[in-house]
């Protein structure tokens, strides 16, 4: 894009222009360097207001809980902004947009800003602009940012490096508290939300939670929360809203800073992801007969990558 679009759309952005926010994003989204380079100031005004992250397997109901967490933070005189990733259409490429078709109630309300944009194929379940994206809701000035992940199972701990409050939504369906600790998610979740509190199985999964988390608390920097609740009933979500404020205190007993390490983040993913797209480039430019020989199935991955040792070593010469 231009620079004179991009400086009208700031201009509108810094009157507080729905519109100007999302066409923001959705450069943001489209992850193009020279434009990115334009938006650096005003993703630097960030207020470092914390985040919440919701992640579990897909059919957990997450999006219906965003949809009574939103309606809660709404009662208390918030702004509420929700970047919900959405699997990848595997035809335009673009977000499916199912959570949206559960938050209707919400899309007229101007309190409320509903963003979902593609997953991408991103292993973390996470788009890879999601950072930047939050970033922008916080200098925008919403009051409550909430990003919901894809639900793609084992991957599911990018939103950590994101949120300061990670909720796990599981279900009694998704199977028992071994399949979290497998998932890699007890060291990610900060509050572990059983919902659909009224299915058979609900209860033995949250004392199944409690005592996995007993028995392991010494090994963890915290101590994760377990909650019951119902998204469809409305039961329980307040005391999850109260749950989420008490470990935000105790964040703040910290003395952690979420705005200076959300940028160190945010410098670092930059760094990592144009490092992967020159390699890519390096090695499909300079080992063509290298990478036929792994498309025609002459060689292994492994056997190739064997064979880049001095490539290798060239890149990490100090």
């Amino acid at each position: 894009m231009k620079a004179d679009p991009i400086r009208k759309l700031i201009r509108g952005f810094d009157r507080k222009d729905r519109t100007s926010l999302s066409r923001l994003l959705t450069v943001l989204e489209k992850n193009q360097p020279e434009d990115l380079e334009q938006l650096s100031g005003i993703l630097s005004r960030g207020r470092g207001i914390k985040k919440i992250g919701i992640t579990g397997p897909p059919g957990a109901g997450k999006s219906s809980l965003i949809n009574r967490m939103i309606s809660h933070f709404r009662k208390q005189g918030k702004t509420v902004a929700c970047v919900l990733v959405d699997p990848s259409s595997p035809i335009s490429g673009g977000a499916v947009l199912g959570d949206r078709i559960r938050m209707q109630e919400h899309f007229l309300d101007p309190g409320v800003f509903l963003r979902s944009v593609a997953s991408r194929g991103e292993h973390g379940g996470l788009c890879r602009s999601a950072m930047e994206m939050a970033l922008l809701l916080d200098a925008f000035g919403m009051d409550e940012i909430i990003i919901e992940t894809v639900g793609v199972g084992q991957s599911e701990i990018e939103v950590a490096g994101i949120a300061e409050t990670v909720l796990v939504v599981l279900t009694p369906e998704a199977g028992d508290a071994v399949q979290v600790l497998k998932a890699g998610l007890l060291e990610v979740g900060d509050i572990f939300v059983v919902n659909k509190m009224d299915r058979p199985g609900a209860q033995a999964l949250y004392y199944e939670l409690r005592a996995m988390f007993e028995d392991s608390h010494q090994g963890l920097d915290r101590d994760p929360q377990v909650l019951m609740v119902s998204a469809m009933e409305d039961q329980g979500i307040a005391e999850l809203i109260g749950a989420i404020k008490e470990h935000r205190r105790k964040l703040d007993r910290t003395g952690r800073d979420p705005r200076r390490e959300l940028h160190k983040r945010h410098f670092l993913e930059l760094v990592i992801s144009r490092l992967r797209e020159g390699l890519e480039d390096k090695i499909v430019h300079e080992y063509p007969e290298l990478l036929e020989e792994v498309c025609s199935a002459k060689i292994s991955p492994y056997q190739a990558v064997e064979r880049l040792g001095k490539f290798f070593k060239k890149i990490n010469r100090p």
